[in-house]
């Protein structure tokens, strides 16, 4: 008979989940789901809200990454707006940016995926999370814990607090730099870079132990998003939408504004997550499965252009043939890793800008245009933000594509493989069970406002037969 295991809730994620395992006759895995069981309402509460408020209303989605809402929702209001920002100020948005993929993927890498990296995939529950890190790599824990922070103090010295900053808007950002907090930043930043290195070495020492894991955990060819430069290098604010294929070919390359003409999203019944996908190739059978993130971004880039990430980038390359893109899920450690080292070596680099204390910081206007759209890298791949007002600024629909949502197909196609490589009709160990949810830490999912670094939430985990009888149950927590 047909069978089900489910494992809920998902752990070391930023909100809640779970994950379905689905068995076959023969006690093989015939599909996985990853399921979203929360629902925000962002896109419908917002409406009849002005879109001057945006900004600070939808960086409340996550706690985590506010800064990617501030930056996709003032990027929309600059559109409705009608007007180019002052130099100034896209700088000063760029770094508060810089500084928050800084303090997210130090939190993705250090934080919820070390613990398996470092103490085993299949070491004791009790003490794989942060806690059993600091027991017993206290440097390597540590070292995690400053860089985040070097990251945090960045947009808390910018927008006045590291969470939910109140300062980028439509036309500008409200605050402009100092000489003293940027001089500041700049005495932290030679530890952030020593810190980004012992990250990459320890990351690349580790890899021989993880040969299946590299060609098991999302080894599978796909589209890849991302924005990069005109001139086509590695982006995170501002620039054109291109996306390729397994193969590297550029398939589409547009203004970020027209992302519509070429991204549609699907529902499902068993999933609050939103599926988008490709157009032009379908949704049916996931033809049109795109990733976002490190990964993707990093796969659509011609070249970095900082030297420190551009040599990384060449080695990252030889993970795969190097006309093509990196396939394999498992290498968004690496790619988060060299986005650090991007992002400190830019925030360096526009921090010797003499413009970056300058206080002309907002051009001001009214309603110009009914629609705007506003894009942007988080941590975790691109951000939509699409917005239509009446003629008083009034919004009269929202809607929000994010990264995790891109990423659906994706993260359901990896928990699957890592299921049929891992899950046979002998049921589940601990060490499985964590095996197949790190299969969805390496997108980083954000789920939600709320993050469970420390500690673990509980899991309950049943093996139902096809009538729905309990066969077997674990819990835990």
């Amino acid at each position: 008979m047909t069978r089900t295991v489910t494992i809920d809730p998902v752990t070391r994620i930023e909100g809640h989940a779970k994950i379905t395992i689905h068995l076959d006759d023969a006690g093989k895995v015939a599909d996985a789901r990853f399921h979203v069981v929360e629902f925000r309402g962002f896109e419908k509460f917002c409406v009849g809200r002005t879109f001057w408020e945006m900004p600070g209303i939808t960086a409340r989605i996550c706690g985590i990454c506010p800064v990617s809402h501030l930056m996709a929702s003032a990027k929309a209001g600059d559109d409705i707006l009608g007007v180019r920002i002052p130099p100034t100020a896209e700088k000063l948005r760029r770094l508060m940016n810089w500084g928050q993929i800084v303090q997210s993927h130090a939190l993705s890498f250090f934080h919820l995926s070390a613990p398996d990296l470092l103490l085993g995939m299949e070491s004791d529950p009790a003490e794989r999370n942060i806690m059993g890190l600091i027991q017993k790599h206290p440097n390597i824990a540590r070292s995690g814990i400053r860089l985040r922070s070097f990251g945090q103090e960045i947009i808390r010295l910018l927008g006045g607090r590291s969470v939910h900053p109140a300062w980028t808007v439509p036309g500008g950002v409200r605050e402009p730099l100092s000489v003293a907090k940027r001089d500041q930043i700049r005495r932290a930043l030679p530890e952030a870079f020593e810190i980004s290195e012992l990250a990459l070495d320890l990351l690349k020492d580790s890899y021989d132990k993880f040969d299946r894991e590299q060609v098991t955990y999302g080894e599978f060819p796909s589209l890849f998003l991302g924005l990069v430069t005109p001139q086509g290098g590695l982006e995170h604010y501002d620039g054109l939408l291109r996306l390729v294929d397994a193969e590297g070919r550029v398939l589409e390359e547009k203004q970020p504004s027209q992302f519509r003409s070429f991204i549609g999203e699907a529902v499902e019944p068993w999933s609050y997550l939103k599926f988008p996908y490709y157009r032009p190739f379908g949704y049916e059978n996931g033809g049109g499965m795109y990733r976002v993130g490190p990964l993707a971004r990093l796969n659509v880039c011609d070249y970095a252009g900082t030297p420190r990430a551009e040599r990384e980038l060449r080695q990252f390359r030889r993970l795969s043939d190097r006309s093509k893109p990196v396939p394999g899920s498992f290498h968004y450690h690496y790619a988060r890793l060299i986005e650090i080292l991007f992002c400190l070596e830019k925030i360096e680099e526009v921090l010797d800008d003499t413009e970056i204390t300058s206080d002309h910081i907002r051009s001001h206007s009214g309603v110009n245009q009914r629609r705007g759209v506003g894009v942007s890298e988080a941590p975790r791949g691109t951000l939509f933000h699409d917005y239509e007002v009446d003629d008083d600024g009034v919004l009269k629909s929202v809607n929000l594509i994010i990264a995790t949502g891109q990423n659906n197909l994706a993260m359901n196609r990896t928990v699957k493989q890592i299921a049929q490589a891992y899950v046979n009709g002998d049921g589940l160990t601990e060490g499985i069970m964590n095996r197949i949810e790190h299969g969805i830490r390496l997108f980083d999912p954000c789920l939600s406002c709320s993050t469970h670094a420390v500690g673990q939430m509980p899991m309950h985990v049943q093996l139902l037969a096809a009538d729905g009888a309990v066969l077997d149950e674990q819990l835990r927590g």
